[in-house]
């Protein structure tokens, strides 16, 4: 059993679906877990729930905020591991695709994975350790039709965790990803009954993913198992991506 006790997390997105899940798990295995989200009652809910973990209402596309609220939360506590995972959804077709769908897909899926790690960096390199985790997916792998904006986030969180894999690897922090396939979260629920059957026959496991699924994987690379793993992108897809 993977035991995390004496460490501290933080998970992005944390008030629901996959971050949700990942913040459970990281806490069972032992982990202090700092939640983070914009919803302020379902984080209400979810700390009590973790034992009154530790929470912080903010908007990661908010760079001065993020810095400010990650300042409150250094002076209180060393982290250890660090999961950004918040993300959003705008589909459209390129052609139909509003100026707002193209950035606040870009602001909060890939630009405030910069500025979030930004902040917590500098004691990660201090201490000479650390774990970040980056949550993707396979739609930034393989593309898809009427998601090139998120398609395109996603990507772009590959190649920033790649380039800093290589930037502090020499000073024992792991950067790696996890790239999610189709996830039943409140992201995919409203998928038509077609358009599910029609990704399930692409997965060779014939099945959909859950969160717990992914949050295995966060636990796993957050773990001393995965020390000797770094610039990875995991693909927890079911094979639906190969």
């Amino acid at each position: 059993m993977i035991d995390l006790t004496g460490k501290t997390a933080i998970v992005t997105g944390a008030s629901r679906g996959i971050g949700k899940a990942i913040a459970e798990k990281l806490s069972e295995a032992g982990a202090k877990v700092i939640l983070i989200a914009r919803n302020e009652e379902r984080l209400k809910e979810l700390a009590a729930k973790l034992g009154n973990s530790p929470y912080f209402t903010l908007d990661i596309t908010d760079r001065e905020k993020v810095k400010e609220v990650f300042k409150e939360i250094q002076k209180q506590y060393d982290i250890d591991i660090l999961v950004n995972n918040a993300g959003i959804t705008r589909d459209n077709i390129l052609m139909m695709m509003k100026d707002n769908e193209i950035e606040s897909v870009i602001d909060t899926n890939l630009k405030s994975i910069f500025y979030v790690t930004k902040q917590v960096l500098r004691k990660m390199l201090k201490k000479r350790s650390g774990r970040i985790i980056n949550i993707t997916s396979v739609i930034g792998l393989m593309g898809n039709p009427g998601q090139s904006n998120y398609a395109a986030s996603k990507a772009g969180i590959i190649g920033f965790t790649k380039s800093l894999a290589k930037e502090i690897g020499s000073r024992n922090i792991t950067v790696n990803a996890i790239a999610p396939g189709f996830i039943e979260t409140d992201m995919t629920k409203d998928l038509s009954e077609e358009t599910k059957k029609a990704m399930l026959e692409t997965i060779p496991l014939k099945r959909t993913g859950t969160p717990e699924d992914i949050a295995n994987a966060v636990l796993f690379l957050a773990s001393d198992l995965a020390s000797y793993i770094t610039g990875t992108v995991l693909n927890v897809s079911g094979g639906m991506y190969m």
